[in-house]
């Protein structure tokens, strides 16, 4: 099985454009990305995804495989599959640009799941609840059966209790926004034009569900941290300096 992980590199991010070549800890976001990817075990390779001559630049000096896509693609899933279809591959992890504190143990965990299932379309991420989670506006949920698969993903709270509000439903998790695909699944994914409930929650993985996917979720004990502004570099660079990570 060859797994391909590709990191979506966009320059000009709405809310924060050249996001992925701002200094963290004085490297780029996107070194501290390419980087984390990299000690996974299990990914054959690491290609960045971008449509920007810089980053294009910044990735050659680190000697990571970079493919130029087209900047009006609508999302990084686009631009992953953009990236990899003519690529030989049997499943491909879509990483998000914007985490600089992400690890290779976490992509590991993400894909073991097509080690044991090969006709697993999709898998995803997911912690415990913490307090607040469930009522969060900004924490997507996921409603989970007992083979670990999804059920539906929310930013309300769901599954809805009418008996007790502060009690943290079995089988919910948070959802952590890094996803694997079949590459057969990420085609038909792509070629689907959005959904309704998709464009309603604005969360492109209940794309899948419609499809009539099986997500498998990956519960994990950690936190994801990403940069959404500029405002999230210090607190990343905080956390960063707390960890050690600069040694």
């Amino acid at each position: 099985m060859r797994i391909v992980g590709v990191i979506p590199a966009r320059y000009g991010a709405t809310r924060f454009p050249g996001k992925p070549l701002v200094k963290i800890a004085e490297k780029p976001l996107l070194q501290w990305v390419i980087e984390g990817a990299r000690q996974s075990k299990k990914l054959d390779e690491v290609i960045v995804a971008t449509d920007h001559s810089e980053i294009q630049e910044l990735c050659r000096g680190l000697s990571c495989e970079v493919v130029m896509t087209d900047p009006d693609l609508p999302s990084g899933s686009d631009r992953v599959w953009a990236t990899v279809k003519d690529a030989s591959c049997d499943v491909v992890v879509n990483i998000q640009g914007d985490e600089p504190l992400i690890s290779g143990d976490w992509i590991d965990q993400l894909v073991t799941p097509f080690e044991n299932d090969p006709a697993l379309a999709m898998a995803t991420l997911g912690r415990p609840l913490k307090p607040g989670d469930l009522e969060s506006s900004t924490t997507a949920k996921i409603v989970i059966n007992k083979k670990g698969e999804a059920i539906y993903f929310s930013r309300f709270p769901i599954p809805y209790s009418r008996n007790d509000a502060e009690h943290f439903p079995e089988g919910c998790l948070k959802h952590i926004g890094m996803y694997a695909f079949s590459k057969s699944f990420l085609k038909e994914f792509c070629g689907q034009p959005p959904t309704v409930i998709e464009q309603a929650e604005g969360l492109e993985q209940l794309r899948a569900l419609y499809l009539g996917a099986r997500i498998h979720v990956v519960p994990v004990n950690y936190e994801s941290w990403g940069v959404d502004t500029p405002e999230d570099v210090k607190k990343i660079e905080s956390i960063l300096k707390g960890a050690s990570y600069g040694s």
